[in-house]
């Protein structure tokens, strides 16, 4: 069995639903130990804010290389969204079936943290300095991960040079797509109030659906933009709407909505949010923003190449530099430095059967390996 291979069984074995604590921690403080690494632990969040996610666990881990040496950071995180029903096999007991090992967090984000610990015995010590930062709480709100280790690192006076994130970038194939940035995201929660009443005396009451509807009606008619070079075009949808209203003869006092806006760089939260509220006061309503991330863009050059010419070397591919899809925790760490996704397969993550390619666990430990040297020379 090779060492990527029973690093992910034994991570996959250990239950990580969001936000993960304890025994996922344990697992990878005992692989990067061994290794030469400095392992920090600690939790965050006491549940002030109201969501049922904490406290959070975190590991900072470091292998520091000689005096001067350039610094090469793995990221990721070892939660998991909950399973579900129906699986072939237990989710959290990893299992071989011909070519896939299935089990929650496969390839989102087990199985790449798997393969960076792995890649990392293959890196002597004398190349640089070499660290990993892992939080409980990607899948979660996010609020006291990777910010708070981030907070941390600012506060041991830890940089490094670059930064990759092993999210499941690739799509048809291990090694056909990167991603160089992330669109932002930002939900808005509207409310209108009324005032509730028969329907057949409606001078008596103030109903808010008719506002909140022209609310509705006028965010879904706004063209953000049409995109650019690197940035697909921005979208607002509706993603929510309720009434607390159980008879069919009252007239509501309170209608709901939520909106959830994905926004390349021609905007930012703040910028998009102003826009909202001002529709949402027009009308009579309000509006909640929380900015969950702004975009950001690695520009092609130096790290891509690194990347890509790894990926090549191993998969005969030159993977696609993109920024489609959903939001990571590279948005919090591209304050700190350069930072790229590149990992597995996406097609089984956040599904039932979550399974990935054992092969591919092997191959990509030896892109990392090849990375984390090219980055650090």
């Amino acid at each position: 069995m090779s060492a990527a291979l029973d690093y992910a069984q034994r991570l996959i074995g250990a239950q990580s639903v969001t936000p993960a604590r304890g025994e996922v921690f344990d697992v990878l403080e005992q692989m990067l130990t061994p290794l030469g690494f400095a392992v920090d632990r600690f939790t965050r969040g006491d549940g002030e804010e109201g969501l049922d996610e904490a406290p959070v666990e975190n590991l900072f881990a470091i292998r520091h290389g000689p005096e001067g040496a350039k610094h090469f950071a793995f990221a990721g995180h070892v939660d998991v969204v909950p399973p579900g029903e129906g699986w072939a096999s237990a989710p959290f007991e990893p299992e071989i079936r011909g070519d896939l090992l299935y089990g929650r967090g496969a390839v989102d984000m087990k199985g790449a943290i798997a393969a960076m610990v792995a890649a990392v015995a293959d890196v002597p010590p004398e190349s640089g300095t070499i660290s990993f930062i892992i939080t409980g709480d990607e899948e979660g709100p996010a609020l006291h991960g990777t910010r708070a280790l981030i907070d941390y690192m600012h506060e041991q006076g830890i940089q490094p040079d670059l930064c990759l994130v092993g999210e499941p970038t690739s799509v048809n194939q291990l090694g056909d797509m990167m991603k160089i940035g992330r669109r932002g995201s930002v939900n808005i929660w509207l409310e209108v109030d009324g005032t509730q009443g028969h329907v057949a005396y409606p001078h008596l009451a103030d109903n808010p659906l008719p506002r909140m509807v022209t609310i509705l009606s006028e965010l879904n008619k706004l063209h953000l933009d049409d995109g650019t070079d690197w940035f697909q075009p921005s979208n607002l949808e509706i993603t929510e709407v309720d009434v607390p209203n159980r008879a069919h003869n009252v007239i509501p006092a309170k209608a709901k909505a939520r909106i959830s806006i994905r926004f390349n760089d021609q905007h930012s939260g703040a910028s998009l949010s102003k826009r909202v509220v001002e529709i949402a006061t027009k009308h009579g309503g309000t509006a909640r923003p929380v900015i969950s991330g702004e975009p950001f863009l690695t520009p092609p050059g130096v790290f891509s190449h690194i990347i890509s010419q790894a990926v090549e070397a191993e998969t005969g591919l030159k993977p696609e530099a993109s920024t489609t899809g959903g939001t990571s925790d590279a948005r919090f760490l591209r304050a700190v430095c350069p930072v790229i996704e590149f990992g597995l397969c996406n097609a089984t993550m956040h599904k039932r059967d979550e399974a990935v390619a054992v092969a591919d666990l092997d191959t990509l430990s030896r892109i990392y390996a090849r990375i984390a040297q090219a980055a650090l020379a």
